[in-house]
């Protein structure tokens, strides 16, 4: 039965994911070097992502004990071709690269995933003093919300709306990944024409359509489901899409397959998929 997420479910949500942040810049604002490991894919591991990982996985756990968790830090649990009504999808700390760069790019990622839609969405980015969160779909009872958290506190946010085309009236604005360059993204960019590009890393890409402050995200690079459900589920409730390179909207049904194939997220939902 799918659970109805009231405002105060959203609030330990966001507590969740600040908790989280304050442990992983506990570990960034330190003089030592930081301890690191490989996993059996050669991606890096560190401390931060044990110790967000640990909080999220008991919170969630604790607050709903019904809801199974798929996070990048736990053995995959769900069975081959599962395919649960519901479950969490939880990245402890989403661009690890650039955490290590110490450039300040990484962000915490929760999401709730219902039926194989990610529909409940939080992404902090505790080196940036920045919250996103974004609700929509049959868990959420009110209307989509969207919002962002700064300084300056919360505001609601929105996709571009840009629709690119022969008679687009400026250039179309791209997020890449600035760690995952990609021939293929290239060859998918040429016909576009002109182009505003801004590389930035992990999931903020997906905060940046969904504040109108990018019109795209093409990633035509491997990703995981817990890499962008929650950002997926921001801007869904922001107004835009995530879908495959056919026009299929991306879906998450089937937890025990970790690997997304390739997306485009569009800031409109009626721009093309292609």
């Amino acid at each position: 039965m799918t659970p109805t997420i009231t405002p105060e479910s959203l609030q330990t949500l966001v507590h969740l994911a600040d908790q989280a942040g304050q442990a992983i810049m506990e570990i960034y604002q330190r003089n030592s070097p930081m301890q690191q490991a490989r996993k059996s894919d050669s991606s890096p591991l560190t401390e931060a992502d044990l110790a967000a990982n640990a909080i999220l996985v008991a919170g969630l756990i604790a607050q709903w004990p019904h809801i199974p968790v798929l996070s990048e830090e736990n053995l995959n649990q769900f069975a081959l071709g599962e395919r649960p009504p519901l479950y969490w999808a939880v990245d402890p700390l989403d661009g690890t690269k650039e955490f290590i760069k110490r450039n300040g790019e990484f962000t915490v990622n929760l999401a709730l995933v219902v039926d194989g839609e990610p529909q409940i969405g939080v992404v902090g980015a505790p080196a940036q003093g920045l919250m996103y969160l974004g609700c929509a779909g049959s868990s959420w009872r009110g209307a989509p919300i969207a919002r962002k958290r700064s300084a300056a506190g919360w505001e609601d946010i929105r996709v571009s709306g840009y629709i690119p085309g022969a008679h687009a009236p400026r250039p179309l604005r791209v997020a890449m990944s600035r760690s995952h360059p990609s021939p293929e993204l290239a060859a998918w960019l040429a016909p576009w024409g002109a182009l505003e590009a801004r590389d930035v890393g992990s999931s903020l890409k997906f905060c940046l359509v969904a504040e109108g402050a990018v019109d795209v995200y093409p990633r035509l690079g491997p990703t995981c489901i817990w890499d962008t459900a929650a950002g997926h589920a921001l801007v869904a409730a922001a107004g835009g899409r995530v879908c495959h390179l056919n026009g299929e909207d991306l879906r998450y049904p089937t937890p025990a397959h970790t690997l997304n194939p390739f997306f485009v997220v569009w800031g409109e939902r009626a721009a093309p998929c292609v």
